[in-house]
């Protein structure tokens, strides 16, 4: 059973002062943590520089903002756990794990070293922050069409290095245009959130979606063949159609269309998006609420 203790790191004139009375190997570490705005590659640097005075065989950085759990070593009994915030910012929780249990110096030293580490936390967390919001739909919450452009590009060059599949679909709100008219753009909006939600909830950890443009949403599927692509692509269609909005005293239902491709060896990233996008129109023309795989 992994003992715990639980201790809160915040900075203050104090433990900021406290850091400079340590020693000087406190310029090292806060030296080597400016070199990166990554959050698995500073909790590493924190780890290595501080592994003699502070002895430990594991790491654990958790952070729920970002979705992170950075896990590295050896797990034993003894841990010591910090909850790392500054000026009220969260920036995550650092847990130390050895065989030994850590001694009250142990925890004092260690205490103002993260003084060391709790800024470049801050900046990595801003920085982390404003490249979510510049890659955010903001309405929806899924990633935008700048996000998208270089996350196919990527995708596409690891699917070809490593001949993996690579799979995409295009998914288009039928009728959306006559649900803005009808009922105001109020509700087109919370048509767009809604549907946005049903695709996410169907998705894998893997897999990624998109707000195209308008009513068109992309789901980028790493390591998914067509067969896996039109399954997963039937499964959001079902999941639109079986639910309904709820609008003032109006109950509205939603469908869509949806169009899939897999990437193929001569594929450009424009042949490749044209296919799966003629796919989704292809399923319009033919009745609208449909999955259609471009052949």
């Amino acid at each position: 059973m992994i003992e715990n203790s639980a201790n809160l790191a915040i900075i203050n004139n104090n433990t900021f002062e406290a850091t400079k009375a340590v020693n000087l190997h406190h310029y090292d570490i806060s030296s080597a943590l400016q070199t990166t705005l990554e959050f698995n590659e500073l909790i590493a640097i924190f780890s290595n520089k501080i592994a003699n005075m502070v002895p430990h065989s594991a790491y654990v950085y958790i952070n729920t903002e970002f979705g992170l759990e950075i896990k590295s070593g050896v797990f034993t009994r003894h841990s010591c756990n910090y909850a790392l915030k500054v000026e009220q910012q969260q920036l995550g929780e650092l847990k130390l794990m050895r065989n030994h249990r850590f001694s009250d110096a142990d925890l004092q030293l260690l205490e103002a070293l993260l003084c060391c580490l709790i800024y470049p936390l801050k900046n990595a967390t801003l920085f982390h922050q404003a490249l979510k919001m510049a890659y955010t739909d903001p309405l929806t919450q899924t990633h935008n069409r700048t996000s998208f452009n270089d996350s196919i590009k990527r995708e596409m060059s690891l699917a070809n290095r490593t001949a993996k599949k690579l799979s995409l679909i295009f998914f288009d709100i039928d009728h959306f245009k006559a649900i803005n008219d009808k009922y105001g753009h109020d509700c087109g909006d919370i048509t767009l959130a809604f549907s946005a939600k049903k695709i996410k909830e169907s998705l894998r950890d893997s897999d990624i979606v998109f707000r195209y443009g308008g009513e068109e949403f992309v789901i980028l599927l790493s390591d998914t063949d067509a067969n896996g692509a039109e399954l997963l692509a039937e499964r959001i269609r079902s999941s639109i159609q079986h639910h309904t909005i709820a609008y003032g005293m109006e109950t509205i239902k939603v469908t869509a269309s949806l169009g899939v491709s897999t990437l193929r060896d001569n594929d450009t990233t424009e042949s490749f998006i044209q296919r799966a996008d003629k796919a989704m129109y292809t399923a319009k023309n033919k009745g609208r609420n449909q999955v259609v795989f471009a052949k």
